[in-house]
C-alpha cells in the first residue's frame, strides 16, 4: 500500500501547481535506472513478488513524474517521447533476449545510479534554496520505505546485492528528507523577493 501511494502525492503536487519547480530530470532518470534494474534483476532471479513489488508501482510513477516535469517546463513533446522511448527500452531489458549478466550489471549499477541521482536533487535544492514543487509526504515516504526494505530484502531474498542498494538507497534519501525539514520555510516566491530586494539595494547605493 505505501509503495503503490509514496509518489502519488508528489504526483497530485506538480499537477496542482501546475509547475514542476524544483525536480531535477537527470535525478528521476537516474532513479528510473536503478528501479528498472531492481525490477529486471528480481524478476530474472525468480524472487517473491513481495521483496521486488513496489519497484512495479514506483517505476509507474517516476516515469508519470518524468512525463510531468517535462510538460510542465513545455516541453510536452520531448515528454512522449521519453515515454515511447523508456517503454521500448523496458520491454528489452524485461525480455529473454537479454542476457542476465546484462541485468546483473545494472543491479550493481545502481548504487552509482541512487547516489549520482539523489546528489543531483540535493544540489538543485541547495542552488535554489528551496526543495521546489518536491513533496514532504513523499520524500518521507520514500525514506520510511527504503529503511523497511533493508530487513525484508535480507529475510526474504539473502540477496546481499539488493541489500546493500537498499542501505544506500536509504542515506541518500535520508539527505533529501533532511533538506526537505531544513528548507521548510523557504518558498520559490521568497527566494525571487529576497533577490529583487538585494538587487533594489544595490541599485540604490550606487545612486
Amino acid at each position: 500500500l505505501g509503495s503503490v501511494l509514496v509518489k502519488l502525492p508528489q504526483i497530485l503536487k506538480l499537477i496542482g501547481a501546475k509547475s514542476a519547480e524544483g525536480l531535477s530530470f537527470n535525478s528521476v532518470l537516474l532513479e528510473l535506472f536503478a528501479i528498472t534494474g531492481t525490477m529486471a534483476y528480481s524478476i530474472a532471479n525468480s524472487f517473491p513478488f513481495s521483496s521486488w513489488g513496489e519497484a512495479l508501482f514506483l517505476m509507474l510513477q517516476t516515469v508519470t513524474i518524468g512525463f510531468l516535469i517535462q510538460h510542465y517546463g513545455g516541453n510536452t513533446i520531448k515528454g512522449l517521447g521519453f515515454l515511447a522511448v523508456y517503454c521500448g527500452l523496458l520491454a528489452v531489458v524485461l525480455s529473454p533476449v537479454t542476457p542476465v549478466s546484462v541485468v546483473t550489471t545494472m543491479q550493481a549499477s545502481n548504487m552509482p545510479a541512487i547516489i549520482f541521482g539523489r546528489l543531483i536533487q540535493a544540489g538543485t535544492n541547495y542552488r535554489n534554496g528551496h526543495t521546489g514543487q518536491l513533496s514532504a509526504i513523499s520524500v518521507f515516504l520514500l525514506f520510511a520505505g527504503s529503511l523497511a526494505r533493508i530487513f525484508t530484502t535480507v529475510q526474504e531474498t539473502g540477496d546481499s546485492l539488493m541489500a546493500v542498494t537498499y542501505i544506500i538507497s536509504s542515506f541518500c534519501n535520508g539527505v533529501i528528507a533532511a533538506q526537505v525539514l531544513y528548507y521548510w520555510n523557504s518558498s520559490p516566491s521568497a527566494k525571487i523577493f529576497l533577490n529583487v530586494h538585494f538587487r533594489i539595494v544595490k541599485i540604490t547605493k550606487i545612486f
